[in-house]
């Protein structure tokens, strides 16, 4: 369990990090949150408050296709389902938010996919 001092350090980070963004309708923001075991992402609008897309390990389309791969080669799978989602539902533009997670690894790894696929950050 991490001190309060290292929660207090996250947090602050977390809120300097998504100050600087907002999402619309029309290019909303790309949320990731990454645990020890998994990692979700999700598309909101933050002018009506609304998720538009989700994905995540635990999606029914994705719990084969990544089952005995890598953390990262997982993260790169759900950042391609969430780019089909949202190009599913006309949105081509997004603004990345990495959270209190630094850019690399996992949280890298899903937004190049999610690049790769057709989104523009």
């Amino acid at each position: 369990m991490a001190s309060k001092k290292t929660l207090k350090i996250r947090e602050k980070r977390e809120k300097r990090t998504r100050a600087k963004l907002t999402g619309t309708e029309g290019r909303p923001r790309l949320s990731v949150f990454r645990s020890d075991k998994h990692i979700y992402v999700q598309a909101i609008d933050d002018a009506k408050a609304n998720t538009l897309a989700t994905a995540s390990t635990l999606c029914k389309e994705l719990v084969e296709k990544i089952k005995d791969k890598k953390k990262v080669d997982v993260a790169k799978e759900v950042g391609k389902l969430i780019a089909e989602r949202l190009k599913a539902k006309g949105i081509e533009k997004v603004v990345f938010d990495r959270g209190r997670f630094l850019y690399h690894g996992r949280v890298k790894a899903l937004a190049d996919a999610a690049r790769e696929s057709g989104l523009k950050f």
